[in-house]
């Protein structure tokens, strides 16, 4: 087998496992599917690794062997281990610094991060700023090791997709009670042992990826005991007018580069209007074109609470 032969028969399962191979390839697929040039398919057959099941004058139509199909399980089973190993680069020395309070959850998070296998752990609590500004921090903090959900705008189909196509370290997920049942149940199984199992016909996908889930919701009772027994729940208070303020400035100076005065207006300018960090960021990102009133009012659609410094 030569270098690079292993990828390739890994890029062809993954495309025989997102079709119907029985209804629409039953005289296989050709190299204009896989996109792999015939002179490479051919080798691949005389080593054994695919199967000639239709010949022509115009088109030669193959599938993987069990021969191949064992290799794809065996390098499935080792990126497995790898990521259950493998843990997650250290959290930066600034993760949750913006958050005021709430030491505990900020010291469970950290191990949780480090930790070599997962921990799922759900933040509860009524609608404030402090439980959304977690999963923001460890979004900004880990990248695309990291995936932001909205319970109330997830699929499963969509769920599947963004696992595969990812491959995160951790599921940050938003809303968690506004999830609809079939959702949750597939996350249940991802969140058992790290496996998500799609058998609809025409595009089977069975992914092995045991990542951490860190969630958000505001009212437990929706969801189901079996879910609710993989997390470690804990309980947040919302924060204060004062605390908020401070949060809010605290977030525009050390992540967006404000100034301390500029952080100040337009934490002063959404007080009372909005209860959302993300706000404040897309307000600060916009202000240096249209100004801080008309970006709230373009953002938000009501009135700004202009104060007198």
């Amino acid at each position: 087998m030569k270098e690079g032969d292993t990828e390739l028969i890994m890029e062809i399962a993954r495309f025989e496992s997102s079709v119907d191979l029985e209804k629409d390839f039953r005289i296989g697929w050709s190299w204009r599917h896989v996109r792999i040039w015939p002179a490479t398919l051919s080798r691949l057959f005389k080593d054994g690794y695919l199967d000639n099941v239709f010949r022509s004058n115009s088109f030669t139509g193959y599938k993987l062997t069990e021969k191949a199909k064992a290799l794809v399980i065996a390098n499935q089973e080792k990126d497995a281990d790898d990521s259950q190993t493998a843990p997650l680069l250290n959290p930066s020395d600034d993760l949750f610094t913006d958050i005021i309070g709430h030491d505990d959850v900020k010291e469970l998070l950290k191990a949780t991060l480090l930790a070599e296998k997962p921990v799922h752990i759900m933040l509860t609590g009524p609608p404030a700023l402090a439980k959304t500004l977690f999963l923001w921090d460890i979004e900004q903090t880990f990248g695309e090791q990291a995936i932001w959900l909205v319970g109330s705008a997830t699929s499963k189909a969509g769920l599947w997709d963004l696992v595969a196509e990812r491959e995160p370290k951790i599921l940050l997920i938003d809303e968690m009670d506004k999830m609809n049942a079939v959702d949750m149940a597939a996350l249940l199984t991802l969140m058992e042992g790290g496996r998500l199992v799609r058998a609809k016909r025409g595009r089977e996908l069975d992914i092995n990826n045991p990542l951490k889930v860190v969630a958000a919701s505001n009212r437990l009772e929706k969801l189901s005991p079996e879910l609710r027994s993989r997390f470690a729940i804990r309980k947040l208070n919302p924060y204060s007018r004062s605390e908020f303020l401070t949060v809010v400035k605290g977030v525009l100076v050390r992540k967006e580069n404000l100034s301390e005065e500029m952080a100040q207006d337009i934490a002063s300018r959404l007080d009372g209007i909005s209860q959302d960090v993300r706000d404040a960021i897309r307000v600060a990102r916009l202000a240096p074109q249209v100004g801080v009133d008309k970006a709230i009012g373009l953002l938000l659609g009501g009135e700004t609470n202009v104060r007198q410094a």
